[in-house]
């Protein structure tokens, strides 16, 4: 087989070891790194024109984007009730089951206050305290999301966050989608904004007149939703959780493994959008061609082909040597998503450096992350893994440090402050301590 051989139009088939670094490199590039440039500035314009209109700006921008002109942003108790009586009962009854397994994980996640004495009667603190206000973003491009409301609204609720706001992208007929609307409403979010987008994102950081500004904002999105997220951020307007772009999934899997689920678990992410990313990584030159062939059965059915096409056109089916390979190349890349299909997959754990969230065996689909096992589905992309970790309710939350000092304590360890500010030429710290010392010594 040829270092890279195109596979009907499915995915391609790559050989890893007939690779160079550079090719390689070029195999684990994410889609959309091309327009890059073009999508930053075309970003900049939405966040510039929302920064001066406000208002005004966001309803000329989700009339020409989302081709519906709003009066007003905030969901109305109407649409709420009518949402209620919309979705099935069977829906908000998965959902409620889904966000008691949400509160089940995360519960024990938050951040730990804690007290040490560092020297005798020195004694140092960590408080900790809910981000005061914080922006959830729901995405409802081409498929809404309540589920998001859910990842996101339950560990807000469990942090305490004073104000919590979510934006979704508005419907056709200008209302939200029903189930993001119940979701919210069953995790404590009441205050629901039809806004979509990089302009969503903006109104979250800076604040409009209808719009509260917040100090963090949360969520995934596409990539010009990730880079507005980015821009706001570098500029101090707000801050965020994590680069969560485009959906991702790599799958390492063993010849054991079964193809028709590995090619299930790959279209799951492919059918996201057509900037999503799909690779297959394995050391089982049978298991690839059965999975190629599933690929191509299964796409058919399914009623978000065309979509899951177009990302798999980017995506890549590996093989390599050996299970090391495999996890190397897993580690380069920073998956958000990670399935390990193999025979004794716990294993396997230590080998794993970076991934946003992994899936053990054949019965763990990666599915099950997204809606309801009970970890948070809002992951870092784009090779973020490598040092940013999911939502948890810890984003939520920040740490605030106290010290306390006793005569003695300061007597104890204020010569060690004296010398170290002396010797960075910082005299009024010095001094600032050194006054203290002869009442502290008495």
């Amino acid at each position: 087989m040829n270092a890279c051989v195109d596979t009907a139009g499915i995915a391609q088939r790559v050989r890893w070891s007939a690779l160079d670094n550079a090719e390689r490199l070029r195999v684990l590039q994410r889609p959309g790194r091309d327009g890059a440039p073009a999508l930053a500035q075309s970003v900049a314009a939405i966040v510039d024109d929302v920064r001066r209109d406000g208002d005004a700006a966001l309803r000329a921008i989700t009339a020409r984007l989302d081709g519906v002109e709003l009066q007003a942003f905030e969901v109305g108790e109407a649409e709420f009730a009518a949402a209620e009586a919309m979705v099935p009962v069977a829906l908000r009854e998965a959902m409620a089951r889904a966000a008691a397994r949400i509160e089940a994980f995360h519960a024990p996640g938050g951040l730990q206050e804690y007290s040490v004495e560092t020297a005798p009667g020195v004694v140092c603190e960590r408080l900790v305290r809910p981000i005061a206000r914080v922006g959830l973003y729901v995405p409802a491009g081409s498929a809404p999301l309540p589920s998001t409301a859910l990842m996101l609204g339950v560990p807000a609720r469990l942090a305490g966050c004073a104000q919590v706001v979510l934006c979704t992208p508005p419907r056709r007929d200008g209302s939200a989608d029903p189930a993001v609307l119940v979701a919210a409403r069953m995790t404590g979010v009441h205050r629901v904004f039809k806004l979509g987008g990089a302009q969503a994102i903006a109104a979250l950081a800076l604040g409009t007149a209808e719009v509260p500004a917040c100090d963090k904002v949360f969520g995934p999105g596409n990539a010009w939703v990730t880079e507005a997220k980015r821009q706001l951020a570098q500029a101090g307007d707000v801050a965020i959780d994590l680069p969560a772009g485009p959906s991702e999934v790599l799958v390492i899997a063993d010849a054991g493994a079964d193809a028709e689920f590995v090619a299930a678990d790959l279209l799951s992410q492919a059918e996201h959008g057509p900037d999503s990313q799909v690779l297959l990584v394995s050391d089982a030159p049978a298991l690839l061609a059965a999975v190629e062939a599933a690929l191509a059965r299964q796409l058919e059915a399914l009623p978000r082909a065309d979509i899951a096409r177009q990302a798999l056109q980017r995506s890549r089916l590996v093989e390599v040597e050996d299970l090391e390979d495999a996890f190397a190349l897993s580690n380069l890349y920073a998956p958000e998503h990670m399935i390990l299909a193999l025979r004794e997959p716990r294993r396997w754990l230590g080998r794993v450096t970076s991934a946003g969230s992994i899936f053990l065996g054949d019965h763990t689909p990666e599915a099950l992350g997204d809606y309801c096992s009970g970890t948070n589905h809002v992951l870092p992309t784009d090779g973020a893994a490598h040092a940013w970790s999911g939502v948890s309710v810890a984003a939520f939350q920040k740490t605030i440090s106290v010290q306390a000092a006793t005569p003695a304590g300061i007597a104890a360890i204020g010569p060690d402050a004296v010398t170290i500010a002396a010797a960075e030429g910082l005299e009024a710290h010095a001094n600032a301590v050194r006054l203290r010392l002869p009442e502290a010594r008495a």
